[in-house]
């Protein structure tokens, strides 16, 4: 890769390019066009996200910092400086989080009849009746008041718990000093919970905290309490396992696991009218620095504002609810094999039901011709089908072998206990490669058929989660392929063996082939464009910061190269580069549903190739990873390949496209029709699914065509 396009000043910082991420979902929060309730998803999504990002990224920088790394990133900042501009970013981040919660969605929601005690001295004289009998008939039983003095040390904190603190004074005793308590909120009762409403047609909840607070003088009968104020803090919760030393991984992860609960702490939350001297003392214990203390004008922790999402009785306030359409020929009544048989199938989640990928995986562990079931998991829901049927497969008497990612970051206990479910059932269990995740979402069914042995694939861009198939878009694709099969079956021997073979038929895997079949991409379209022909890319993705691949891209658009991505989170690429990005556009999309599909498309002088991947363009993801990318090749599922990405490029609504100066501005809509892709394919979902409905009513079928470019919209 030429050097000239490796220029730090080309480059955006990841971390920094993550908050712009975030600061786009506030703004989908900060959106009146949005219902009310929607908006509060939003917020809560932001502040949930901001805590993975301490806890995992922020936590690395400061490992660095103490280790007194100072090597530069690619954008040309050492980690302190990265750390200095975090902090100095978010501290505006979170005041813009609770402007919007303060000034907008407290007054709405008050007007949408639900009223907020975010004060107990607001109570009027009923309510602080309620609330004081609550407290003792569910709360008081539960709570553990913690003193701090001399036979008493500073507690444990454990990691994102909600807590109060308080200082107190020994009663009757003028000169008393005073002393330091601390109570932990009880995650195991609700925190929004309804009380007496003073209108008729308004409904009042308080939040636990406050009513712990109230009630803080039953807990410390011997003392006068002189102020109690919530706090919070995140540690670092970075998992480092060496996998060469661990003998038995799962117990290296279990064990690890719990330094989490006690790791450095590295940002601390407290109410901005917090008592001077209690904030010192928290400050002084946790052995933190005044730029990671974070001020809130409201409630510590904003991620229950899901719950409220939840509440019952405010639908008119939200998104009406969607239900995924039925895959067309894909219903269940049908022979799923059979069916694979006929042509590959292409599935488009959320828009089209998760159904069949479950329905594929149970069908085989009851059919008495499927022999063996291969996959990999990363993530499941919490009560998998996929993980029942496994286990009901290997009772069945077929092998099954299942690779269980333990390292997902953050679902490694509960992918822990699939593992130990699983190995109980009699169900082979691979644990990874050392030094890698496997992050690569494939299924293979062996059977035998009249004609032989046949191999059935499943292959996605998301995980085997039937929960987050309804929250997230994704693709995927059914294939009986050979060349697909032998390739699947090359993927598990190496998973689960030492088989690495010399060459592939369609897939290509990371770490050690895909980045190089991506470079090899971009660099024909960059050949071809100096050539005089024309060429295109269009990539859409999580997340884009590896340097190599940008400054190809880079190459490529200064060769002529028309590069178009759509990126919903991370950009290290920067647009408009005179003379090297000018060719580049990058639009992310942050609406109801989580893009979260990778498809990668390439002009290749008119010979178009469409791929799936489960890899978005890190270097996480090509060189610390298995991923695996597949082609799509039957004409007409590149047609509806190509659709999605069309549609997306056309988005009016909620695309926002990336500035020279780093910054996301909405589309200028100026002579474009109002075009929201996400509300674009629930409609498309429903049509093909009418179309299938009329089709078994009058057996005459005319499948619709992709709308053209001058039609869409």
């Amino acid at each position: 890769m030429k050097k000239e396009y490796m220029k730090p000043e080309y480059f955006e910082n990841r971390e920094l390019s993550w908050i712009g991420f975030n600061e786009r979902i506030l703004g989908e929060a900060r959106d009146k066009k949005n219902p009310l309730f929607e908006r509060l998803k939003f917020l809560s999504i932001t502040s949930s996200n901001l805590d993975e990002f301490f806890m995992v990224r922020v936590a690395s920088l400061k490992d660095m910092v103490n280790a007194e790394y100072s090597k530069k990133d690619f954008s040309g900042m050492t980690p302190q400086q990265q750390l200095d501009a975090i902090h100095d970013r978010v501290h505006g981040f979170v005041s813009a989080q609770y402007s919007i919660w303060q000034r907008s969605l407290l007054p709405g929601l008050r007007q949408c009849g639900l009223q907020v005690i975010e004060d107990h001295t607001q109570l009027n004289d009923e309510q602080k009746r309620y609330v004081d009998q609550y407290f003792v008939e569910n709360v008081y039983p539960v709570v553990t008041p913690m003193a701090v003095d001399s036979s008493r040390p500073f507690p444990l904190i454990v990691n994102k718990t909600l807590n109060l603190g308080a200082l107190l004074k020994k009663k009757n005793e003028k000169d008393a000093e005073l002393e330091f308590a601390t109570v932990q909120v009880p995650a195991v009762l609700p925190r929004i919970i309804s009380i007496p409403s003073v209108e008729k047609d308004v409904r009042s909840v308080i939040l636990l905290e406050e009513m712990i607070a109230r009630n803080m003088p039953q807990l410390f009968l011997s003392y006068d309490v002189v102020c109690v104020h919530p706090y919070r803090i995140m540690r670092n919760a970075d998992l480092t396992i060496d996998e060469d030393e661990a003998s038995d991984l799962l117990k290296e992860i279990q064990k690890q696991l719990k330094k989490r609960q006690w790791g450095e702490v590295i940002r601390l939350e407290v109410d901005e009218k917090i008592d001077k001297r209690l904030l010192k003392i928290l400050k002084k214990e946790f052995e933190i620095k005044e730029d990671a203390i974070y001020r809130t004008s409201g409630p510590l922790d904003l991620t229950f504002l899901m719950k409220m999402y939840g509440l019952e009785g405010f639908e008119q306030y939200k998104e009406p609810k969607y239900v995924p359409q039925p895959v067309p020929n894909l219903t269940g009544r049908q022979d799923i094999f059979e069916e694979i048989r006929k042509g590959d199938i292409l599935l488009h989640h959320p828009y089209q039901t998760f159904d069949p990928v479950v329905d594929f995986i149970k069908k085989a562990s009851r059919d008495s011709r499927v022999l063996a079931i291969k996959q990999t998991l990363y993530r499941v829901s919490g009560n998998s089908p996929i993980i029942a049927a496994l286990a009901q497969a290997a009772e069945n008497g077929k092998q099954v072998s299942v690779l269980v990612e333990l390292k997902a970051r953050f679902d490694e206990e509960h992918n822990i206990a699939w593992a130990k479910m699983l190995e109980r059932s009699g169900c082979h269990v691979i644990y990874g490669l050392v030094g890698l995740k496997t992050h690569s979402k494939i299924t293979l069914v062996v059977r035998r058929e009249e004609d032989g042995i046949r191999r059935y694939v499943h292959l996605g861009t998301g995980n085997y989660n039937d929960t987050t198939a309804k929250l997230y878009t994704d693709m995927g694709l059914l294939t009986c392929s050979e060349a697909i099969g032998e390739d699947a079956t090359a993927v598990f021997n190496m998973l689960s063996g030492y088989s690495e073979p010399a060459n592939w038929n369609k897939l290509s895997l990371a770490p050690l082939w895909l980045r190089d079949r991506f470079m090899t991409m971009i660099h024909r379209e960059t050949v071809n464009a100096k050539n005089g022909e024309p060429a295109h890319i269009v990539a859409k993705m999580n997340s884009l910061c590896d340097p190599g691949l940008i400054a190809a891209l880079y190459e490529a658009s200064a060769a002529g190269v028309k590069i178009e991505l759509i990126i919903r989170g991370i950009c290290s690429l920067k647009v408009g580069i005179p003379g090297v990005s000018e060719n580049i556009t990058v639009r992310s999309i942050v609406g109801t549903y989580l893009e979260h599909s990778r498809i990668y498309y390439f002009l290749n002088g008119g010979e178009e190739e469409i791929y799936l991947a489960s890899a978005d363009w890190m270097p996480r993801n090509l060189d610390r990873r298995v991923e695996i990318l597949f082609p799509i090749e039957n004409e007409q599922l590149k047609k509806e390949v190509m659709h999605v990405l069309q549609i997306q490029l056309q988005d009016t609504i909620k695309a926002q496209v990336k500035q020279p100066d780093g910054t996301y501005e909405k589309v200028d809509r100026r002579g474009k029709a109002a075009l929201c892709a996400q509300e674009y394919f629930m409609k498309y979902a429903k049509d093909l699914n009418k179309q299938q409905e009329d089709t078994v009513q009058s057996r005459v079928f005319i499948p619709e065509e992709p709308m053209e470019e001058d039609d869409k919209g």
